[in-house]
């Protein structure tokens, strides 16, 4: 080739050859598959021969097998001339083998001698020399050979060479598995489309038989990057030189970008110092017929070179856009994933404030969840665990209704179980409608699923009733002739006690309930919370969790033994109250009982307001809504008013002193467990919901805090917020791939 043949190859694209240059010496080519040559053929096709005619390195061959792996190489332009050896592992090697990661030669030019003493170590690393092969066992490696040549006068040239496919297995040499290994191997490689194929077939073997032809078809259906070169001219049979022709004419198994021929020299000729491969090549095709006759550019390594360099630098201004394009993605998908790392945690300071921006967010939506200021952060939507303050007031709400509907063994005289607030104290009507219009779940002391931590707290309580034919004046009759003393027309102290104590032994279920279900509530909001915060950092997640479980659970303790020692006082302790009400209720019953009693003596008076309007009022005196007729100055009942005699009212009555203690007995118990209900449940929301479980000063919610994170030590650190070797190797391998990419995109701007 003469010199201004070369300048003319030589000045193809020189922009876009040079920024390929840059792209693969700032690693670009790790993360994106840039243009590249892969020299790919048949075994013993002669591709070995080939790939050292255009890259002028002495590669090794024998006469079985001459390729067992893959081989880059890739040349570079720079000011210092030499010559590195490396191995890329396999993706699924999974850094089991050091020896292969960390393997590296270096050197100034590579000889015959040395090419074939670095392929003899490589192969000793990969496992394919010396051991004996079996059914299961594999000749070939998913390792890649790495040979990078640097220098000034070199030009950009990446290529690659796989190994040779084969259909038969060698005994003692290849197996079925090999076979299988080497086609996903060359497919993988001719599938890339950056890839510019040097499809290489023997010219003294039928093109129809060579398997390879079909997997560059597949592989590349428009052929625009698929080079036919056709070797061993020389061995073509006297009259086939016409099929030959046929192909590097492109008449016959047509390619877009044509064929060529090179004739191999030979392994005597290659052993010679002075051998010059080009000058033989040329006087072969030159002195033989009918060779003699094609095209310059379609014979000979020489114009195979400069027939690569056009079809790489059109191939490369086709896919630059697209390779520009696909930095721009990865370098967006890579940023998205390092930040889903969040910051580097690789000191105590830095995984001290990871700990803390944590504990920040906790704190600030607790607040919000605590205020149920629910629009402040999207998370209450996801998660309706997390709205507690509403979560606790609805079983707060719900433990007052069922200890108002099931709270008492006995229904009170004259009331029902499930009687309001506004008729609590009518007395009107029987004890059998106690159970009606009740909800059933009332009756259940749990009302939310117990957390699967919290599995010990639970309770065995069982929800008690009154026997079926018991009334509660004939278990206040015998529980006062079981008890009494020597006083006349007034009470025992202790019978009071006693009967609070049976009366309200449904309590204590209700009770423990309720705090195991706020425990429960507290517990599952906080696990959910943190597992929001931590971001998916399971690590994190479980090493707080494990650290708060043992304080946590004291404070869960400390509202149950608080529950606990309300329940100690209610039912053991002395009755006693500064309520008003009490003295109150226990007028009004007597009122009411003393009404009750006339009201069987009274007769009716006239009906003169019969035509007045009705409206409703509450009536101070009766505890409820009433209706009366209204008057232009007054309102008064619409009742028909009636009239008790004066001597009936003051008549004596028969009843005996025990039956009315037991009247006295049950009315002072009935307003005093009136009392005592209210201020019972109020304490239990109050003290042991409230105070110890959410907003206390020392509530289990404000256990994950800045302080806890500061008294976190080294150690503790590391194992909560340090990150693991899985994720260091992550975070690295992304950092060098966005500082990569970043650079290629300077590159390509």
């Amino acid at each position: 080739m003469d010199k201004s043949e070369q300048a003319k190859a030589s000045l193809v694209d020189e922009a876009l050859l040079d920024k390929v240059d840059k792209l693969f010496a700032c690693g670009v080519g790790s993360h994106v598959a840039l243009p590249q040559l892969v020299v790919v053929g048949d075994q013993s096709s002669g591709k070995s021969s080939v790939l050292e005619g255009l890259t002028r390195l002495p590669f090794p061959r024998d006469s079985t097998l001459c390729t067992r792996f893959a081989t880059q190489v890739t040349f570079r332009r720079s000011s210092d001339k030499k010559l590195a050896v490396t191995i890329l592992p396999s993706e699924d090697d999974g850094g089991s083998q050091e020896q292969i990661r960390s393997y590296k030669r270096e050197a100034e030019t590579l000889t015959d001698t040395t090419f074939r003493e670095i392929m003899e170590e490589v192969r000793t690393l990969m496992g394919l020399e010396g051991q004996a092969r079996s059914a299961t066992s594999s000749s070939f490696s998913d390792h890649v050979l790495k040979i990078e040549v640097c220098g000034p006068d070199e030009e950009h040239l990446s290529v690659i060479d796989v190994p040779g496919i084969f259909e038969k297995t060698t005994e003692g040499v290849t197996t079925k598995m090999d076979i299988a290994l080497v086609k996903a191997m060359v497919e993988r490689y001719m599938q890339n489309p950056r890839s510019v194929m040097l499809v290489v077939v023997p010219a003294n073997v039928d093109t129809a038989t060579q398997k390879i032809l079909t997997m560059a078809e597949e592989a590349d259906a428009d052929g625009h990057r698929t080079l036919g070169v056709l070797t061993k001219p020389d061995l073509v049979d006297t009259g086939a030189e016409q099929n030959v022709l046929d192909l590097l004419n492109n008449r016959n198994h047509k390619l877009a970008l044509g064929w060529c021929i090179v004739r191999n020299p030979g392994q005597q000729q290659l052993q010679q110092t002075k051998f010059d491969r080009s000058a033989q090549e040329q006087l072969f095709f030159k002195a033989k017929a009918p060779w003699n006759s094609l095209n310059k550019d379609r014979i000979g390594i020489d114009a195979l070179k400069i027939r690569l360099r056009d079809i790489c630098a059109s191939h490369i201004r086709r896919e630059f856009p697209k390779v520009k394009l696909e930095i721009g993605k990865k370098l967006v998908e890579a940023r998205k994933k390092l930040l889903r790392f969040g910051e580097k945690r690789d000191s105590a300071e830095t995984q001290r404030q990871y700990l803390l921006k944590m504990c920040m967010d906790f704190q600030e939506i607790t607040n919000f969840a605590l205020t149920a200021n629910y629009n402040a952060s999207k998370y209450f939507d996801m998660d309706p665990s997390l709205r507690l303050a509403t979560l606790v007031i609805n079983r707060s709400e719900l433990l007052s209704d069922a200890m108002q509907a099931f709270g008492h063994l006995h229904p009170f005289h004259g009331g029902r179980r499930n009687d309001s607030e506004t008729g609590d104290d009518d007395i009107s009507g029987d004890d059998s409608s106690h159970e009606s219009n009740v909800e059933p779940d009332l009756c259940e002391f749990h009302t939310v699923d117990i957390h699967p931590d919290l599995l010990d707290m639970t309770y065995d309580n069982e929800f008690e009733k009154a026997e079926p034919d018991s009334s509660i004046m004939k278990w206040l009759s015998t529980l006062f002739k079981a008890s009494r003393g020597f006083e006349l027309g007034t009470l025992n102290a202790s019978i009071l006690a006693t009967a609070m104590k049976v009366q309200s032994r449904n309590w204590e279920g209700f009770a423990q309930g309720y705090v195991v279900d706020i425990v429960s509530m507290v517990h599952e909001y906080l696990t959910s919370l943190l597992n929001i915060v931590c971001a998916g950092d399971s690590r994190a997640h479980d090493g707080i969790l494990a650290l708060l479980m043992d304080p946590l659970l004291e404070r869960y303790k400390a509202a149950i033994r608080h529950v606990d020692f309300l329940l100690h006082v209610e039912l053991t302790g002395t009755p006693a109250t500064m309520n008003h009400y009490f003295s109150d209720n226990l007028e009004k019953n007597r009122q009411i009982r003393l009404r009750d009693a006339l009201m069987s003596k009274a007769f009716e008076l006239g009906t003169e307001r019969a035509n007045l309007p009705v409206r409703r009022v509450w009536d101070e005196e009766q505890d409820r809504y009433i209706k009366v007729k209204s008057t232009k100055h007054k309102s008064v009942s619409i009742d028909p008013l009636k009239c008790v005699r004066m001597d009936d009212i003051v008549q004596n009555s028969n009843i005996s002193n025990s039956d009315y203690t037991v009247q006295l007995l049950h009315d002072i118990l009935k307003s005093y467990y009136k009392v005592a209900r209210k201020r019972f449940v109020d304490n239990l929301h109050t003290q042991a919901a409230d105070y110890y479980l959410l907003t206390g000063h020392d509530n289990p919610l404000k256990l994950f805090n800045a302080a806890f994170v500061g008294r976190l030590s080294e150690e503790q650190l590391e194992e909560v917020a340090g990150e693991d070797a899985v994720l260091r190797r992550q975070r690295e391998s992304l950092e060098k791939e966005i500082e990569d990419l970043e650079e290629g995109k300077k590159i390509l701007r």
